[in-house]
């Protein structure tokens, strides 16, 4: 299963990142190879000071070891030895009126000493955080995201867009980081679903990834803007820093396992504020995002 989820991840990487580079016009990605010395490695991928995407990465990695002490506490194990492998992509753009994406689809293995599997399961999902609402934008995202689950299971899309919204809150904020998506994980062999099932699934959200988020690029990179939208695009992005340094899993991951740095991090945007006390002027579009924020959505009919 690793070599078949290995040679997908490699794939999908390339052709998300031809993606990028035509819609952009400008930019290309910087390609670094780089080791793991307790195992493993990884190919990083980004991009920069392009005419759409501000900042961005698109990494694939594969790493293997003995799983560190933490994290052995973590999963309720002694000893054990992992294998994981994955892309995680996140896009910062440039225009305010542009969503910054993520998405991450991940594979794990974890063994005895004698080199036997006693656990594996997939992982990831896809989400999108808007500065700005445009509802249209939402519903099509999550459209795509419930197509590609249908096509698999139709309890799938509410239950891992229910995850999406939970994990994805900022809980000392006490705010949705987003308007969501899908997220799942420890998505393991049943009776109902093999580990190869699993797979067609995954890949196939994989798969859409472009469908439900090139078209909003489309449609919203051209749109005229100020300095006042680009300073609450700042503002927002320090909500996304805070999210993804305080709560989550695939970043205290990377740290605990002696992950690339530099790959962990690319997640970050570029520029952020972070502003004392900030509140948006009542009745503007910067309270309209805060106010669809306190509380989850739906965004498409059932």
């Amino acid at each position: 299963m690793k070599e078949q989820f290995l040679t997908y991840i490699n794939h999908l990487q390339n052709t998300i990142c031809q993606a990028f580079e035509k819609i952009d016009g400008r930019a290309t990605f910087q390609e670094d190879f780089w080791d793991r010395p307790e195992g493993g490695g990884g190919r990083s991928r980004i991009i920069e000071h392009g005419n759409v995407f501000e900042k961005g990465g698109v990494n694939t990695s594969a790493v293997h070891g003995t799983l560190p002490q933490s994290m052995q506490a973590y999963f309720g194990v002694e000893d054990a030895d992992f294998f994981a492998c994955g892309i995680s992509l996140v896009m910062h753009p440039y225009n305010p009126f542009v969503p910054t994406v993520h998405a991450n689809f991940r594979y794990f293995e974890m063994y005895d000493k004698q080199g036997e599997i006693v656990d594996q399961w997939f992982g990831g999902g896809l989400d999108l955080t808007p500065y700005y609402v445009f509802e249209e934008d939402a519903s099509h995202f999550h459209q795509v995201c419930k197509a590609a689950c249908d096509q698999h299971d139709k309890s799938f899309y509410p239950a891992y867009k229910k995850r999406c919204d939970e994990y994805f809150w900022n809980a000392h904020r006490d705010e949705a980081r987003g308007v969501g998506g899908l997220f799942f994980d420890y998505c393991k062999a049943t009776s109902e679903m093999s580990m190869q099932d699993w797979f067609a699934f995954v890949t196939e959200v994989g798969d859409h990834f472009l469908e439900a988020y090139i078209p909003i690029v489309e449609k919203r990179k051209d749109t005229q803007f100020k300095a006042s939208h680009k300073r609450w695009q700042e503002i927002r992005r320090g909500r996304y820093v805070e999210f993804n340094l305080v709560h989550d899993k695939g970043t205290l991951f990377g740290l605990k396992t002696n992950g690339r740095i530099e790959s962990i991090l690319m997640s970050l945007p570029p520029t952020v504020q972070w502003k004392y006390n900030y509140h948006p002027e009542e009745g503007s579009a910067e309270e309209e995002l805060i106010n669809t924020l306190k509380e989850p959505k739906e965004w498409v009919n059932p």
